[in-house]
């Protein structure tokens, strides 16, 4: 990778951080999401639903909350963007299998987009124990198909755009935080975005500079922005405008749980390996690499289309959604002293504000007529919803 990358900025000059991330993390001969699983103790980070089941099981409350409030649709389709192994996913419908007396008369498919070959094999196994043999066909938009344990159909795709648009619920968890970003840095001269070049002293080693003039991301910058470095995420923007457009036109809603701020913190952008923070520039590849999401900007790119809600921080997202009462029932089903043990730790993991209590963020996307009533169009085949509190960012009411 590091090879690859000297030659690139030999022959052409220094690359924005977005070209380094995305070749990085995405190239498909050895980029970092390709060609590995880095899930889990033995890999690199570890993720909340790998932590605790209650996580999962929380957000298919969610879901089932905003299916119920928004008049109970006669079918919904469950789409995960970048599922990783697939445990989120198998912890949802797992909630979905025990509350089945709600769901009864409901029609649900699962949509995983996942570039990724490796992990979409993984997340098969997990979900679907291959009980039917899988459909498999390279070359089409629908990469894989299946049937999850619990019976409900299940796809596979590389590109948002490739999901059926229908009344959908979207989740992205841990998604936007590894799209590439660009940075920049306020100079006497004005913006100046950050790139990456071969330092000269070293031919093997890559090092920042800045651009000697205005490069095109810079229209990304708000005119009024104060702080003076700025990471953007294009890509974030292009996928938001997706769900939003989706979500204006079909309803349903959007999901997003990840590290992030509302516009206030500058310089993010860092790499993990084996768990500990790992230099960006060293040995590419062999790191994840991720920087925090900037919620203002995706609730700026909504456009105003759809309503959104936070970003709030994951203690208070999950308290609200009942976290104690479900680690009590779980602690009460349990006679095994290291089960209750793994239960009050990953608890505290998810809880605990110095752990990802508060560095973790809820952010939802939501038709207008949810929050506020029938003023805006909406769909004859829908009921009209009520405006009841949307669970998560209200306390949920326990009946």
């Amino acid at each position: 990778m590091l090879r690859h990358l000297m030659y690139k900025i030999k022959s052409t000059g220094p690359i924005t951080v977005a070209e380094y991330m995305k070749e990085v993390l995405t190239n498909p001969a050895k980029g970092y999401y390709v060609c590995r699983d880095m899930l889990g103790e033995k890999g690199d980070f570890i993720t909340s639903p790998e932590i605790s089941q209650i996580f999962g099981e929380l957000l298919g409350i969610w879901f089932i909350s905003e299916w119920i409030a928004t008049g109970k649709s006669v079918a919904f389709q469950l789409v995960e963007l970048g599922p990783g192994r697939g445990t989120l996913m198998g912890d949802i419908l797992r909630v979905f299998s025990q509350l089945g007396s709600v769901l009864k008369n409901c029609d649900i498919s699962v949509h995983l987009v996942e570039m990724s070959q490796k992990l979409s094999e993984v997340q098969a196994v997990t979900l679907t124990e291959e009980k039917v043999p899988l459909e498999r066909d390279a070359g089409a938009p629908v990469y894989m198909k299946g049937v999850t344990k619990s019976g409900v159909p299940v796809s596979w795709y590389r590109d948002l755009q490739d999901v059926p648009k229908g009344y959908s619920f979207y989740l992205a968890h841990e998604f936007f935080d590894v799209l590439p970003v660009h940075k920049f840095q306020k100079t006497p001269q004005g913006w100046r975005e950050v790139l990456i070049d071969i330092e000269p002293q070293v031919s093997d080693k890559l090092r920042f500079v800045l651009a000697p003039c205005a490069t095109p991301a810079e229209a990304f910058i708000q005119h009024d922005e104060t702080r003076d470095h700025v990471e953007v995420c294009p890509d974030a923007g292009v996928v938001i405008q997706e769900l939003s457009q989706r979500i204006a036109l079909t309803g349903g809603a959007v999901l997003i749980a990840d590290y992030g701020h509302d516009g206030t913190k500058t310089d993010t952008f860092r790499g993990f390996c084996g768990h500990k923070l790992h230099d960006v520039l060293t040995a590419p590849g062999t790191a994840d690499l991720t920087a925090d999401v900037d919620f203002s900007y995706l609730r700026r790119m909504a456009q105003g289309k759809v309503a959104s809600l936070g970003p709030i921080n994951q203690h208070t997202f999950l308290q609200n959604m009942g976290i104690d009462v479900r680690l009590k029932v779980l602690l009460g089903k349990s006679d095994e002293p290291s089960t209750r043990q793994q239960l009050l730790q990953g608890y505290d993991m998810l809880m605990n504000p110095k752990k990802m209590g508060e560095r973790f963020n809820f952010f939802a996307l939501l038709p207008h007529q949810r929050l506020h009533g029938g003023r805006h169009h909406m769909n004859e085949c829908q009921s009209k919803p009520s405006t009841s509190p949307v669970a998560g960012f209200s306390e949920l009411a326990w009946r």
